[in-house]
């Protein structure tokens, strides 16, 4: 095996473990530095194994049959990477493929609070009609520019349930500059004659394709709301987000009135 560095020396008395990670002059291996942070937090006494060539990664691999690094070992036994060891501790290891609301939650938490931010600077108070306008019209600019992040995989997975986009599919990479050109216009309460028929077409297709897909044909698909990568469940969220771009553009037709 290649030549590993020793970096820090067990303290006498206390449970310890070896960590071989990647330590290299252009890479430090971030999952190696989670697992010796929660060795530590453990209460391990981590004697820390620096990979710092490539020649040392490989060789090391092939010594002891694994394909991955960092590496534990614990009284000798080898446990393995990081989920390896969040396994050993009775940790919970995040699924890649687990649906969560996660992504829209904290969305939705962030823009609520910027948009009473804004209202409290404006006007003094964070609860004011303004805000709530605010958290709709923010809400539609952070999500359409989450969509653009990676326009094309948000079109595809787009395709799977718009109605609109599976008959005319170039409105799939309409959709988020729609989206974000209303919001911004409904922020600065400019030219509504443009926003309002924007937010009532995009939002009343959108509203009918997912209410269509979840709840009459039962499909099990996941939102594209919140870009193409996305893990959010269609249905309530999605559904809600459409529906509020609908609220939104009514209420300034009334108060056009």
């Amino acid at each position: 095996m290649g030549r590993m560095t020793q970096q820090a020396t067990p303290s006498a008395g206390r449970k310890t473990a070896v960590l071989h990670r990647m330590v290299m002059p252009g890479h430090t291996c971030p999952y190696g530095l989670k697992a010796k942070y929660l060795l530590e937090r453990r209460g391990y006494a981590v004697d820390d194994r620096w990979l710092t060539t490539r020649a040392e990664v490989d060789a090391f691999k092939a010594e002891h049959g694994v394909k991955t690094t960092p590496q534990t070992f614990i009284d000798g036994v080898r446990i393995g990477g990081h989920d390896d060891l969040r396994r050993h501790f009775g940790l919970k290891v995040a699924d890649p493929d687990a649906v969560s609301y996660r992504p829209v939650i904290a969305l939705f938490a962030m823009t609520a609070l910027m948009a009473g931010a804004a209202s409290h600077a404006a006007f003094g108070s964070a609860l004011t009609m303004q805000a709530a306008e605010w958290f709709v019209s923010f809400s539609m600019v952070v999500l359409a520019l989450l969509k653009l992040q990676d326009i094309a995989s948000f079109s595809t997975m787009f395709l799977n349930y718009d109605l609109l986009a599976k008959r005319w599919v170039p409105y799939g990479l309409i959709y988020p500059f729609a989206e974000g050109l209303a919001g911004v216009l409904m922020t600065a309460r400019a030219l509504p004659w443009l926003s309002i028929p924007i937010a009532l077409f995009i939002g009343t297709i959108g509203a009918v394709s997912v209410f269509k897909a979840v709840y009459i044909d039962r499909r099990d698909l996941k939102c594209a709301c919140v870009g193409g990568s996305s893990k959010v469940p269609l249905g309530f969220v999605s559904l809600t987000e459409n529906l509020a771009m609908v609220a939104m553009a009514l209420w300034m037709l009334a108060m056009l009135a």
